[in-house]
Formats: C-alpha cells, sequence, structure tokens
C-alpha cells in the first residue's frame, strides 16, 4: 500500500506531524474506504503488476469478466483486450486516460483506466475502475427501499422500472393489472416525495456507489 502513496494515489498534503500516523493506520483506512465502494478499482503497475484491488474488484476478477490474474499480473484472455488494455497502459505511462471496454467475459466489460502519477508528474501506476453494477442489481436498491417504507412489491417495481420497463411491460411481467402497477408507483411517488417515475428512477440512479455491507461476510 505504500507504493500508493508515492505514486501520488493518497493526498500527502499533510503536516509532518499527522503523516507519522498515516503510515499504518491511514493505509489501512484507504484499504477499508475503497472496500466500501460499489465500484471495482484495481491498481496496477505499467507492467500489469497488481497492486491492489478493492473489494468489488476481487469479487469482479472471480467472474468471467475479461479479466484475470496471472500470478499478480493482470491478464486479458483474449489477443484483442490484450492488445486493448496494453494500449491504454502505453497511454497511461504518456499520462493519458482511456475508457476502454473488453470482451472476453462473454459481456461487455467497460473500464476507466486513469494513470496516477508519481514523483516529478511521471505516471507511476494506474487506477482501473470497473464500470458500476446497474442500479436494480445492487442492494443499494433495497436500502433505498427500507429507507423510504416501500414494500416488498414496490420495491420490485422499482427495480423493473430502473431497467427502463414502461407500467404495462411490467403489469404483463408481473401478471396484474395496469392499474395495480400506476397504484404501487403513486405509492411510491409518495413515501418518496417525488414528482413521478422520472424522478423516482432518477433518484435511485443516483445512489451513493457504496457495497452492501453483506459482502464482506462472503469473502474468506
Amino acid at each position: 500500500m505504500s507504493a500508493l502513496l508515492d505514486a501520488g494515489f493518497v493526498d500527502s498534503g499533510l503536516p509532518l506531524a499527522s503523516k507519522s500516523g498515516m503510515a499504518g493506520a491511514g493505509q489501512d483506512l484507504l484499504m477499508a474506504l475503497m472496500d466500501e465502494l460499489a465500484y471495482g478499482v484495481l491498481v496496477i503497475g505499467l507492467d500489469g503488476r497488481v497492486i491492489h484491488a478493492n473489494l468489488a474488484a476481487r469479487n469482479e476478477l472471480e467472474r468471467p469478466c475479461g479479466l484475470s490474474l496471472n500470478g499478480e499480473v493482470l491478464h486479458a484472455p483474449l489477443a484483442d483486450d490484450a492488445r486493448t488494455l496494453q494500449d491504454a497502459l502505453a497511454k497511461a505511462a504518456e499520462g493519458k486516460r482511456s475508457l476502454i471496454s473488453l470482451l472476453g467475459g462473454g459481456t461487455c466489460l467497460t473500464l476507466a483506466v486513469v494513470p496516477l502519477r508519481g514523483e516529478a508528474g511521471v505516471p507511476a501506476r494506474v487506477a482501473l475502475f470497473f464500470a458500476r453494477a446497474a442500479v436494480y442489481e445492487s442492494l443499494m436498491l433495497c436500502f433505498f427501499a427500507r429507507s423510504h417504507g416501500l414494500t416488498n412489491t414496490e420495491e420490485h417495481v422499482l427495480g423493473i422500472l430502473c431497467q427502463g420497463y414502461s407500467t404495462p411491460d411490467i403489469a404483463r411481467q408481473m401478471k396484474v393489472a395496469v392499474s395495480t402497477v400506476r397504484s404501487h408507483v403513486r405509492s411510491m411517488c409518495g413515501k418518496t416525495r417525488s414528482s413521478g417515475v422520472r424522478e423516482l428512477v432518477n433518484r435511485v440512479a443516483v445512489l451513493p456507489p457504496v457495497a452492501p455491507a453483506m459482502r464482506h461476510d462472503q469473502v474468506h
């Protein structure tokens, strides 16, 4: 983790008296903070060696996603993906950011590749930010529902709304009348003080990117 400090990953603009306590506790806090993000974050060297992976990134790498670990080195199994990743790292070495897509996992994996400047402004490390999981797949939706007193059915309707389905579509999926779905939507708007479906969905879409606490229990 000290490599992250050297690479400028942590703002080191603290008084010297404060820095002495940052060596251990500060680094532990930084790693704990990164693990609370719903976004996967990898910090790698320009050679692809993984320096740190937060919890969400480790979970991503355990699934087919177009990236894997070959020892401590990040690896893209498909040749096209490997070239895409190498090109992005080459740009990062020049201080340039990239947005790339990898297809090796069967679905498109989108990554933001961001150089982290070290001493003398030279990019010494690179951060890879995974795309956030769709909000309707996130347990933050459950947190939102519970915070506003939504019923289980209302939470289910809200999840489908967040996927872009219309009220008639939801009625067909749930095998209920359109009027029933509209009643749920009115109830949700009232409980959340939203003016309509658009505002309701937007409020869910901008939920803080915090990982559900239960994910920590899934890691052994």
